[in-house]
C-alpha cells in the first residue's frame, strides 16, 4: 500500500517538479498584495492585542492561502480528468488500491500547500512581522493542507461538471476566505453566525496558527477537529472511489 502511495504522489510531484517556478511565481502575487494592504497599508494604523496587525493577520493569510493551494490543487485536475480527460480511468484499472489513490493524491496537494506557505513565511518575514516558527506550528499548517486537500478529493469526485466546481468555491471557501479568523476574530458577529463558523476547519486553523505563532498555548480542541475532518474527507473519499469502480 505505501508504495501505491507513493507511485500516485510522485506522479503529481514530477508534474509539479517540471512548472516549480512557475508555480512559487505565481504563488507569490496574492500574499504580497495581502502583506502590502493589510500590513503595510491597513496594519500600521491598528494595534491588535498590544501587537501589529501585521503579526495578526499573517497567520490567517497563511491559513487562507494553504487552503486555496491545497484545495486548488486537487480538486480542479481530479473533476477534469474524472469528467473530461477520463485519465482518472487509469487509475481505475491500474493495480491501485481505492485508499493509495485517495491518500496519495491528498499527500500531493498537501506539498503544494506547504510549499506556497513556506513563500508567504519568507515573504513575511521581509515585511517585518514576528512570528514563533515551530513543530507545533507546522503540525497545525500540514493538517491544514491535507484537510482541505481532502475536503477537494471528495468535491471532484461528486460535483458533476466544472461549473460546479466553481460554485463550490464560490459558496463554501469563499465564505470561509474572508469569516474564519482569517482577518479579524468572528467573536462579534451574531450567535448563530459565530458558532457555525466556529465549528469550520478553516476557523480552527487560523486560531491555532495565531496562537502558537504569537508564542501562546497549543490549541488541542483545534488540532483533534482537523484531524477529525481528514479522517471524515479521507474515508468519504475512499468510500467515493470504490463506488466508481463498481
Amino acid at each position: 500500500m505505501l508504495y501505491d502511495i507513493w507511485t500516485v504522489f510522485w506522479r503529481d510531484w514530477l508534474v509539479l517538479r517540471r512548472r516549480i517556478g512557475r508555480f512559487i511565481l505565481s504563488r507569490m502575487v496574492s500574499p504580497i498584495l495581502y502583506l502590502v494592504a493589510f500590513g503595510w497599508g491597513l496594519g500600521r494604523s491598528i494595534q491588535v492585542n498590544q501587537g501589529s496587525y501585521l503579526d495578526f493577520i499573517v497567520p490567517g493569510i497563511i491559513a487562507l492561502n494553504s487552503m486555496n493551494i491545497s484545495f486548488i490543487s486537487v480538486g480542479s485536475p481530479l473533476n477534469m480528468s474524472r469528467l473530461y480527460h477520463k485519465t482518472l480511468e487509469e487509475y481505475l484499472i491500474a493495480p491501485i488500491g481505492s485508499a493509495s489513490f485517495v491518500i496519495g493524491k491528498v499527500l500531493a496537494g498537501a506539498l503544494r500547500g506547504l510549499i506556497s506557505s513556506v513563500i508567504i513565511i519568507a515573504l513575511a518575514y521581509a515585511f517585518g512581522a514576528h512570528l514563533t516558527i515551530n513543530v507545533w506550528f507546522l503540525l497545525v499548517l500540514t493538517l491544514n493542507c491535507l484537510v482541505f486537500a481532502s475536503m477537494a478529493l471528495v468535491a471532484a469526485m461528486i460535483m458533476n461538471s466544472h461549473e460546479d466546481m466553481a460554485n463550490f468555491n464560490t459558496y463554501v471557501l469563499l465564505p470561509m476566505s474572508f469569516l474564519c479568523a482569517t482577518f479579524f476574530v468572528p467573536d462579534h458577529l451574531p450567535v448563530l453566525l459565530a458558532w457555525v463558523i466556529k465549528i469550520l476547519p478553516l476557523t480552527h486553523a487560523s486560531h491555532a496558527l495565531r496562537s502558537i505563532s504569537s508564542g501562546g498555548s497549543v490549541p488541542m480542541t483545534s488540532i483533534f477537529m482537523m484531524v477529525s475532518y481528514i479522517a471524515l474527507f479521507i474515508s468519504t473519499g475512499v468510500w467515493l472511489m470504490k463506488k466508481v469502480r463498481e
